[in-house]
């Protein structure tokens, strides 16, 4: 529910409103261009790097199966046929259905608590994987990794929204999200290391790496106990006028559309075609998300290299693909433009997939991992952000992008079973799958950048411009969400 709360942005210049008279003109007039960016510094420093680290330790527990497989998970635990890709497939219903539950209970509670909580019982599920026995084990324990994990993604978007506007969230989810890239270049590392130590205590090298993993995700938890801050008004990095001004900012930011609750604005959620074509478009994005994730240690090892060998060999696709998330991310944040990035990096994951599809060459091949990785992990944060900056009102934002995060998560049960064991080595059916999610994302992203400067187009005929209207007009639409008239759609 928490991913609806990533806010959306109008285009065009900043407009100048009144300030709301609870807050001070003191408050207003101390913090110049110049303060206000070292106040992000320091907001920046105090949250992202932590937050990053969660996402990182999340991503790589639900990975770390993949490179697991290289250290002969499947023979000890006897598996056969499709027994590798049905434990992939049941973490994600369970994922998906914790997300509404998990958010409603971190407002509950709060954030300091219950993110560490949850990180707490996944790091267990993560070490449990490590001593099953059996493919039976194996299934229950990925359950319930899911429904632990599913919580973090929609509680951090929530939590980032809590302390910077809209136009500064993109970048922000940029870099968290880009630890996923992180994750699994460090797993490939991590797992090569760990191969090391095959047989230590009785133990396989398989269960070593979801066990240390494991073990690391807890440590992290307790101290999260102790260093996460829950929202500006509490924190105590921040002074009093810091504090002031992060209220302030986020109130001038916020207060033309409509916060409360009400079940008009769900069902207007529902009936919006603009949310439900970004479901679409998410669907062609998370399929080959975590099809790159699960698989590409499986990939690697098709192209001839030996298992340690092909664990190594997948870190610089995701390195290469962390800078293209953070840089996209930057640039799509400074123009304040979505469908143009988003097309453009689906191409170049399609470029990456078509090398991967029908060329004989594995250097070429390899090379296609690169362009794959860099287009599609560029475009999860890039999706997410473009729906909740075009959707208005809070609540019709909340229903928006859980309908799109919980439909966009079908594609991990999807590409479960893109890469299936007859296709080895060269999975050719699987890339051919992923350039067909792939270009269905591109093409209804260029569809909806047509349509949507159409209707800023329209808007633009028929009414004044968005910085032309007075606190009080907009106050007075405030219950249209995005389709007031002042309200321009991110393109």
């Amino acid at each position: 529910m928490a991913e609806g709360n990533i806010p959306f942005e109008l285009q065009g210049k900043e407009q100048s409103v009144n300030i709301d008279s609870t807050l001070s003109d003191t408050s207003f007039t101390s913090f110049d261009t110049k303060a206000t960016k070292r106040l992000l510094r320091k907001i920046d420093l105090a949250l992202i790097p932590f937050l990053s680290l969660l996402y990182l330790l999340s991503f790589l527990d639900r990975t770390n199966i993949g490179n697991a497989r290289l250290a002969h998970l499947e023979e000890s635990l006897h598996m056969r046929g499709l027994q590798y890709n049905n434990a992939l497939a049941i973490f994600f219903p369970f994922y998906v259905a914790a997300e509404v539950p998990s958010n409603l209970m971190m407002k509950a509670t709060r954030p300091s608590v219950w993110i560490p909580f949850i990180m707490v019982m996944w790091s267990i599920m993560c070490i449990v994987m490590g001593l099953v026995k059996n493919y039976g084990g194996l299934m229950a324990a990925r359950a319930a990794l899911g429904l632990a994990e599913g919580g973090l993604f929609p509680g951090v978007t929530f939590y980032i929204t809590m302390w910077y506007r809209r136009h500064e969230c993109g970048f922000r989810m940029s870099i968290f999200f880009s630890a996923a890239t992180a994750a699994g270049a460090f797993g490939g590392l991590l797992a090569r290391g760990i191969a090391e130590i095959d047989k230590v205590a009785g133990l396989r090298a398989w269960q070593w790496i979801f066990i240390l993993e494991g073990i690391a995700t807890f440590v992290i938890a307790c101290i999260a106990f102790f260093v996460m801050h829950d929202y500006p008004s509490t924190a105590k990095f921040l002074s009093a006028s810091e504090k002031e001004e992060v209220s302030r900012r986020l109130e001038l930011d916020r207060s033309s559309l409509a916060d409360e609750f009400s079940m008009q604005y769900a069902m207007d959620a529902l009936k919006d075609w603009r949310i439900w074509m970004n479901c679409i478009i998410t669907v062609g994005i998370f399929t080959p998300l975590y099809s790159i994730s699960l698989f590409l240690p499986t990939i690697v090892r098709g192209l001839g290299y030996k298992d340690n060998l092909a664990q190594l060999m997948t870190v610089p696709p995701y390195v290469v693909a962390c800078v293209f998330c953070i840089s996209c991310g930057y640039v799509a944040d400074k123009y304040r433009q979505r469908g143009i990035f988003q097309i453009a990096m689906t191409l170049l994951a399609i470029t990456g997939f078509v090398m991967l599809l029908v060329s004989e060459n594995l250097q070429i091949k390899y090379a296609g991992t690169f362009l794959a990785a860099s287009g599609i992990y560029a475009n999860v944060p890039q999706c997410t952000a473009w729906n909740g900056n075009n959707v208005g009102g809070s609540t019709k934002r909340s229903v928006g992008m859980a309908m799109q995060v919980g439909i966009g998560n079908l594609g991990g049960t999807i590409s479960a079973y893109i890469f299936l064991p007859k296709d080895a080595p060269h999975y050719r059916r699987g890339h051919g799958a992923l350039v067909g999610f792939c270009t269905m994302a591109c093409l209804l992203s260029v569809l909806m950048t047509v349509l949507l400067r159409k209707e800023n187009a329209k808007r633009d005929r028929e009414n004044k411009k968005p910085e032309e209207y007075t606190t009080e007009e907009k106050l007075a639409e405030r219950h249209l969400g995005d389709r007031a008239s002042f309200f321009r759609y991110t393109v």
